[in-house]
């Protein structure tokens, strides 16, 4: 049985019918379009399915959508949109990258790509908590261990993350 759910999508005010219990990653690829998420393990283990949820990081494929009735959700395809007061469907041409999204492509931080919107996530969540110049190596390496990736040794991944932290907040 579908119920209908209203919760906020990259800025968009959303309403599906759909189970309760579906979870928040197919109700973000498959009924509202947003296939930038992706699915990894099915299992939460690996990160690639990583989203804001009110601001935490969450692994969508374990998250039922209707706990996020009322509440706001961050993709992949929001975070350049994130700040910069559009909404999800407002741009006609694709805005900006995020200078976190920036980062990651000037230093190889993605092969792939199965892993990058998570990551990317991952590293949106750790530099809106971490404090201007509390970010090392080590605490990267700790905010992203939730995001396997199967391709790099994460040392691009890392110093992306690094680069980032230099320049804007997100």
């Amino acid at each position: 049985m579908n119920n209908t759910l209203k919760f906020r999508v990259n800025g968009d005010d959303v309403e599906v019918a759909v189970p309760p219990m579906a979870r928040l990653l197919d109700v973000l690829r498959e009924t509202l379009g947003l296939t930038g998420t992706k699915e990894g393990c099915g299992e939460g283990e690996c990160g690639a399915c990583s989203v804001l949820v009110d601001g935490v990081l969450v692994n969508s494929c374990l998250v039922p959508v209707a706990q996020v009735q009322g509440g706001e959700v961050l993709t992949i395809e929001g975070v350049a949109l994130h700040g910069a007061g559009a909404g999800a469907g407002a741009a006609a041409t694709p805005p900006a990258l995020h200078p976190i999204q920036s980062a990651f492509l000037q230093c190889g931080g993605a092969q792939c790509g199965i892993c990058t919107p998570g990551m990317v996530m991952a590293t949106v969540a750790f530099l809106q908590d971490s404090q201007k110049g509390t970010v090392t190596e080590e605490s990267i390496r700790e905010a992203l261990s939730g995001n396997l990736c199967r391709c790099t040794g994460y040392v691009k991944i890392v110093d992306a993350v690094l680069a980032a932290s230099q320049g804007a907040k997100p």
